[in-house]
């Protein structure tokens, strides 16, 4: 495939070494200084996008795919209020949008796991949920898009949760704890705690390999594909 690389910082790189891996080429880059080649030839050419940038600049990006007609993986995160909106724009248009806070394979098992337990946990009132996220400094959004995702997907499966906060909770909120420091890939750690005991269900993501990985795995999952497809979707293949 011929694949555009949106944003070329670390994840921009790593996701470079493993698409030539897989014989893709890197047929255009747009990173912060050449904005305006979303309009140029080269980048219509590409069959898909794969964009790592920031949240004050990922719905430009998506609608500049949307607009030249080439298909879009994004691993932003930061920006999931609009996704109504965006999978509106997306399905009207005929376009095709890829979406995930984490594209690590890992993770996303990770998500089934605890969607098991919190469904067992309904049967164990005595058990309260929490999580810890950490992250490197460089990190824009807090808690994290994993975070939110784990945090959604435990309260749709656990009856006593109704939403989740930063910091202190109410006894119907999870409460999420973000650490920044350093240069930590990603740490996400899920608490089951009683008066008793403690269960700790923990992913430590090594490095950005994983992230790379799963980015390039759903590039070739949207080739020729029009909607709003996430990791749920690739994981059924």
């Amino acid at each position: 495939m011929k694949l555009a690389l949106i944003g070329y910082g670390k994840m921009g790189h790593e996701i470079e070494k493993i698409a030539l891996k897989r014989n893709h080429t890197i047929h255009c880059i747009i990173d912060i200084d050449n904005t305006k080649d979303f309009k140029s030839e080269k980048f219509k050419e590409c069959d898909v996008a794969i964009e790592f940038t920031s949240p004050k600049v990922v719905l430009t990006n998506i609608f500049s795919c949307f607009e030249a007609n080439v298909p879009i993986v994004t691993g932003t995160t930061g920006w999931h209020d609009q996704l109504e909106m965006v999978t509106k724009k997306c399905n009207e248009g005929r376009k095709t949008l890829f979406h995930s806070s984490n594209y690590s394979i890992g993770v996303n098992l990770f998500l089934e796991i605890n969607e098991m337990v919190a469904k067992i946990m309904n049967n164990f009132p005595d058990y309260n949920v929490s999580m810890k996220e950490s992250h490197h400094i460089h990190k824009l959004d807090a808690p994290s898009g994993t975070a939110i995702s784990l945090a959604e997907r435990i309260i749709k499966n656990l009856d006593r949760k109704e939403s989740w906060t930063l910091g202190e909770a109410k006894s119907d909120e999870i409460s999420i704890e973000a650490i920044r420091e350093g240069e930590i890939v990603g740490i996400h750690d899920v608490y089951f705690q009683s008066d008793v005991d403690s269960i700790s269900l923990i992913h430590h993501a090594k490095n950005r390999s994983g992230f790379a990985y799963g980015a390039v795995l759903s590039a070739e999952y949207i080739k020729g594909k029009s909607g709003v497809y996430t990791m749920k979707d690739l994981l059924k293949t």
